[in-house]
């Protein structure tokens, strides 16, 4: 059989293991939350932000900004319909509803239009998710927001080394939510990172994060309000301030892949893959090809080729609205169809010339095909 392409893993050093040896020796008692702290400050300096509070997922990061919103029972909350279904999650654990719009058929991210079009009195929030690292028309949303009264949230899991006219991903919006999941760009593991420079909602979700206890509170185990644990371990954050140390290194290799991606498949007219308009910085999670309609190939088809060549073959994500648990809307055309001819791109860091070279020779075949 022919050795396994994956789709994604991370890149561990010896620095990575060198700072989580240390975090798992010494980092007790008094050093408890040493390297969180160090991990906070340095995702604050990379990012432009004021404030940070590293948390245990990008899920529970969104849980505790929305709550800090108070975001409840009987209010919406307007995200797009292709997405990972841990940003609708927290809506639906708050109480509220997840009203899913369509995406624009170039980046696959919200379409604006349509988002202020689902406005309604008991809109609460956008959310703004930054899909395999394209990004969001953050100008057009943030405006809606403004004019509406309605906060702007970034769903910035997949977009850690995206910029949007100068400005990083995750830094523009009410607050933003990051992950470290193990196949992320940047990893702990599993963890996530709150992101705000608003100094009030700062202080609602540090307080809501560690069990409701408030910072200045004096008291010992004394609670000001019903809160979360979504703390990220030590551990964690050592492996963490290992990586943003490395950020540069490991965005430009993702980047360098999906480059590669570019120079030998755009040319084909048949397919689509990661925009990068002008002024924006795509960081390039997750590199994907969408076949146009005429050549007839089909995600089923393609999954079949690649596990045949032992290539992993990572589907594009379903519309939520589909999903049983959430009522359907009348119509999302792009957010229904893209979904039946796509395919995520093996990217992990360490993807050799050859397995890449394998991959495109892959995507070029049925090119010919079609």
């Amino acid at each position: 059989m022919k050795p396994r392409i994956y789709y994604t893993k991370p890149s561990i050093t010896e620095l990575e293991v060198g700072y989580a040896t240390d975090a798992a020796r010494n980092g007790w008692g008094e050093r408890c939350y040493e390297y969180i702290g160090k991990f906070e400050e340095a995702f604050k300096a990379h990012l432009g932000v004021q404030y940070a509070i590293a948390t245990s997922s990008c899920t529970g990061a969104l849980h505790i900004g929305m709550a800090a919103l108070g975001i409840g029972p009987g209010d919406e909350v307007i995200l797009a319909d292709t997405n990972w279904i841990a940003t609708a999650a927290p809506i639906v654990h708050l109480g509220a509803k997840p009203v899913f719009v369509d995406i624009l058929p170039d980046s696959w991210c919200i379409d604006p239009e349509l988002a202020e079009a689902a406005i309604t009195p008991r809109t609460k929030a956008i959310i703004a998710v930054h899909l395999y690292g394209n990004l969001c028309e953050m100008d057009r949303l943030l405006a809606i927001g403004e004019k509406n009264g309605i906060p702007v949230i970034e769903d910035a899991a997949e977009a850690i080394g995206s910029i949007y006219y100068g400005k990083r991903a995750g830094s523009m919006g009410k607050f933003g939510s990051f992950s470290f999941h193990g196949t992320k760009t940047l990893t702990t593991g599993e963890g996530g990172m709150f992101v705000t420079n608003d100094a009030e909602l700062y202080e609602t979700v540090l307080t809501l994060s560690n069990h409701g206890r408030a910072r200045g509170q004096i008291k010992q185990f004394w609670p000001d309000m019903v809160g979360f644990k979504y703390k990220m371990s030590n551990i964690q954050a050592a492996i963490g301030c290992a990586q943003l140390e490395r950020i540069d290194e490991l965005v430009n290799r993702k980047r360098e892949i999906l480059n590669y991606y570019r120079e030998h498949l755009e040319n084909l007219g048949i397919l689509g893959m990661n925009p990068e308009p002008e002024g924006t910085i795509n960081g390039a999670w997750m590199p994907t090809v969408i076949f146009k309609k005429e050549t007839k190939i089909t995600t089923e088809k393609l999954q079949n080729i690649f596990q045949r060549e032992n290539i992993d073959a990572r589907v594009f994500f379903h519309p939520l609205s589909s999903l049983p648990m959430f009522e359907s809307p009348t119509v999302n055309i792009n957010a229904g169809d893209i979904p039946h001819r796509a395919i995520n791109l093996p990217s992990y860091h360490d993807l050799s010339f050859d397995e890449q070279k394998t991959v495109a020779n892959l995507i070029l075949s049925l090119s010919n095909e079609s």
